[in-house]
């Protein structure tokens, strides 16, 4: 099974150390050597390995040393031990401890490949398994959808749950991006570990850093009494920051700090203190147009994004739709005691015509509202909300009928084709869609959440 997989090889030994060293790249591994523990602790805690052969007895302490050390910086690594003592108990405490298999000495060339082999193909099913437990947990997070476009995020978040890589999910807003934040979370080693969020738009600057960071009494006025920050309490974890595009500069400097040095001073404190988090981030912001702008600092921005995961807009991924209606009746049938089984033809088709500039979040809160207002087993048109019954007329203004019109219906979805049109020529900056219009933006965030496109709490996507 020679596929350049890495392999260290720790003993005092020098001619041993040769000999697996040459027999092994014959073999088609990469490898590493140490003299002892020392520096096979280095190695360790350095380079990625899939595989540890050590020899138990050293001078400078025990080969059982180095499989805690792998077990604490490299879990994934599978330990061979080597002893010269045919000693039951020896290899019984190795096991115990968690070492995969052992040898001794003097042994075959036969039972070194065949060890090195089962390791690797243990730790490849490991892998495996891992990867789909992690998209099973996706959807069962409500990440819905079998589109191209989604499968392939499956597998992205698949692949660095159980990193230690820094993640940026970008989208515009109501694409899911804190769904995906916890799916990587609840994917990954840190699983049982807290899940810390902080949306940094919606805490006011003069107390975004205390939030973050903590504080100490007296640090300011109405610090009455210490307080743990977000980085404290997500030690351990997975610290996910919300609408990082929002910080502030003097903030992302203290935000790069405690990423680079792992390491965090609360307000008023003057002494460090550190953390073990991961940092998982995101924006409906172009951070890139950000930092050629001068607004956001690029070495923050290189650290946040080490890994890029970009949600696609609902209206490009029109073929997820229906799962998500079925998604969503099931859901909230069972929250407000409705017995809604399903949707009509038509009212399907209403959904699947309409853009959905607020993205996912604004088709859950159309489901709910019409579960809330359903009278019978299955959404009709009738439940949906005007500006699914009557979009604009394309080319034109809606003429009279000899029933009449909706002139609130007609006016509100005017407001809304509007709004939705600013904000695609924003890339999804409500600020920036706020000045496109001419308005303030907390009167286009009225409007916006009036309209139902941005409805707050709805199912929790982001």
């Amino acid at each position: 099974m020679s596929n350049g997989a890495r392999i260290l090889v720790v003993d005092d030994e020098r001619s041993m150390r040769e000999f697996l060293e040459i027999f092994l790249q014959r073999e088609g591994y990469e490898v590493i050597t140490a003299g002892d523990v020392a520096s096979g602790r280095l190695a360790l805690e350095s380079d990625e390995v899939d595989v540890l052969i050590s020899d138990i007895q050293m001078p400078d302490g025990s080969g059982l040393d180095l499989l805690r050390v792998a077990q604490e910086h490299s879990p994934e690594t599978l330990v061979v031990m080597i002893t010269a003592y045919a000693s039951t108990e020896t290899a019984l405490a190795a096991m115990k401890l968690g070492a995969y298999d052992y040898i001794t000495k003097p042994f075959q060339v036969d039972a070194v490949r065949l060890a090195v082999e089962k390791a690797l193909e243990k730790k490849l099913l490991f892998s495996e398994n891992r990867r789909l437990r992690s998209a099973l947990r996706s959807r069962d997070r409500s990440i819905i959808g079998s589109s191209s476009a989604m499968q392939q995020i499956y597998d992205l978040v698949a692949q660095v749950a159980n990193t230690k890589a820094n993640v940026l999910v970008t989208g515009e807003s109501g694409t899911g991006k804190e769904m995906i934040a916890r799916s990587i979370h609840q994917g990954g080693d840190r699983t049982e570990k807290p899940f810390v969020v902080v949306n940094c738009a919606a805490i006011p600057e003069n107390l975004l850093e205390s939030e973050l960071f903590g504080h100490v009494k007296g640090a300011f006025t109405g610090a009455v009494e210490a307080k743990a920050g977000l980085f404290e309490v997500a030690d351990g974890g997975t610290l996910f920051l919300d609408e990082v595009g929002e910080l502030s500069a003097p903030l992302q400097v203290k935000l790069l700090r405690a990423i680079q040095e792992k390491s965090f001073r609360r307000v008023g404190a003057t002494e460090d203190q550190h953390t073990d988090i991961r940092i998982l981030a995101a924006t409906n912001r172009e951070l890139e147009s950000e930092v050629e702008l001068g607004r956001f600092r690029e070495d923050l921005f290189y650290r946040i994004n080490v890994i890029e995961i970009r949600l696609p807009p609902l209206r490009d991924r029109r073929d997820d739709v229906a799962l998500l209606v079925d998604h969503f009746i099931e859901k909230y049938s069972q929250e407000l005691g409705k017995r809604v089984t399903g949707c009509s033809e038509a009212a399907m088709a209403k959904l699947l015509a309409y853009p959905f500039p607020g993205n996912v979040r604004e088709l859950e809160n159309v489901i709910e509202r019409a579960i809330a207002l359903s009278r019978s087993e299955t959404i009709d048109v009738g439940g949906l909300p005007p500006a699914l019954l009557n979009p604009p007329a394309a080319g034109g203004s809606p003429r009279m009928t000899s029933e009449g019109v909706d002139l609130d219906a007609i006016l509100e979805d005017y407001e809304r084709g509007w709004l939705a049109e600013a904000l695609s020529a924003a890339g999804g900056v409500k600020k920036k869609a706020a000045r496109l219009l001419g308005i303030s933006f907390r009167s286009f965030r009225y409007r916006y959440e009036k309209l139902g496109l941005d409805a707050p709490g709805a199912g929790g996507v982001d």
